[in-house]
C-alpha cells in the first residue's frame, strides 16, 4: 500500500488482511495524522517518501521493498477484501496457471453500495510487474497469462463527500499539469488496442466531443447502471461528469495563463516565532 494521511483506514483495512497476507509493506508520504502509528502497531513494514507521483511511487515500492512473497498484491487503505475473493485469489495462485490476476472492485458512495463494478488487475508474481510512469491514475502492466478471481474488492472511496472532492481536486489538477505540460501517456492511444490503449485513447480524443458531458453523464448513470442506487447513483454519476470539466477548466486556465499556477499553502502552519502568537 501506498498511503498519505489514512488513519481513517489503517485499522480496517489491516484487519482484513490479518491471517490473510504473508506480508504487509505501506509506502507513507509523510503523513501528519496517525496512518504510520497504525500500521507500526499491526507489525506492518513502513517506510517514508516523498510523493513524486503515482507511478513513481509504485514502481518504488516494487523495487525497493524487500519483497519475499512469492505473489504481489497492490491495495488501497480504503478497499476491503471478501472472504470470497481471498480463497478465490489463494486457488489462482495456487494453481499456477496463471501469471496476473484480474479482480472485480465495487465502488461505496456516500455511504452506499453503488452497482459499479470495475474489472482491475492487482495481483502478480512478484517481480514480474511494473507501473506506468505518470502523475495519477496509474496502471499495473504485467506480461503473461492473465486469470479472473472470483468475489467482490469493496472500494470505500472517501469516508464523506469533502474528502472525495478534495481528493479529486488534487487528481484533476495533476491531469491538467500533465496534458499542459505534454507528458507522455501511459501507453499509445488506439482505439481498436487493448483495453488501456483505448482508454488513452478517450484521454486524447473526449475534448473534441460535442456534448461529452452530457454524454459522460448518461454513460455513468444508464450504461454503468449508477441508477439502480437511486439518488446516490444519481449524485455520483454527476459528480463523476464533473471531474472531467474540473480537468478541462484547469487545463484552460494554464494556457490562457501560459503557465502552471504557483500552489498556495492550504493548511495553517507552525507559528512564526518572531511575532507574539495568542492562544
Amino acid at each position: 500500500m501506498i498511503s498519505l494521511n489514512e488513519a481513517h483506514n489503517m485499522d480496517a483495512v489491516l484487519q482484513n488482511l490479518a491471517g490473510w497476507a504473508q506480508q504487509v509493506f505501506l509506502v507513507d508520504s509523510c503523513s501528519s495524522d496517525d496512518t504510520v502509528s497504525t500500521a507500526l502497531r499491526h507489525g506492518v513494514h513502513v517506510v517514508q517518501r516523498r510523493f513524486k507521483g503515482f507511478g513513481d511511487q509504485w514502481n518504488f515500492a516494487l523495487n525497493e521493498l524487500p519483497i519475499t512473497a512469492p505473489w504481489t498484491m497492490k491495495l488501497d487503505p480504503d478497499e476491503r477484501l471478501t472472504d470470497e475473493l481471498k480463497a478465490s485469489i489463494q486457488s489462482l495462485v495456487a494453481s499456477g496457471d496463471q501469471d496476473g490476476i484480474i479482480i472485480k472492485r465495487r465502488l461505496w458512495f456516500m455511504g452506499s453500495v453503488l452497482p459499479v463494478q470495475q474489472p482491475i488487475l492487482r495481483v502478480w508474481r512478484t517481480g514480474t510487474c511494473r507501473f506506468t510512469d505518470v502523475a495519477v491514475n496509474e496502471h499495473p502492466l504485467v506480461k503473461g497469462r492473465i486469470g479472473h478471481a472470483k468475489g467482490i474488492l469493496e472500494h470505500h472511496d472517501s469516508p464523506d463527500l469533502d474528502h472525495w472532492l478534495t481528493k479529486q481536486n488534487r487528481y484533476t489538477t495533476a491531469e491538467a499539469i500533465s496534458q499542459f505540460e505534454g507528458r507522455a501517456l501511459a501507453l499509445p492511444p488506439r482505439f481498436f488496442g487493448t483495453a488501456l490503449e483505448r482508454r488513452m485513447w478517450f484521454k486524447c480524443n473526449f475534448w473534441k466531443v460535442p456534448g461529452r458531458y452530457l454524454i459522460l453523464f448518461l454513460y455513468h448513470l444508464l450504461v454503468v447502471g449508477a441508477w439502480r442506487a437511486g439518488r446516490v447513483g444519481w449524485v455520483w454519476a454527476r459528480l463523476r461528469t464533473e471531474v472531467y470539466r474540473m480537468w478541462e477548466y484547469k487545463r484552460f486556465e494554464m494556457d490562457c495563463l501560459g503557465h502552471v499556477p504557483a500552489k498556495i499553502p492550504a493548511n495553517p502552519g507552525l507559528p512564526d516565532p518572531r511575532v507574539q502568537l495568542y492562544d
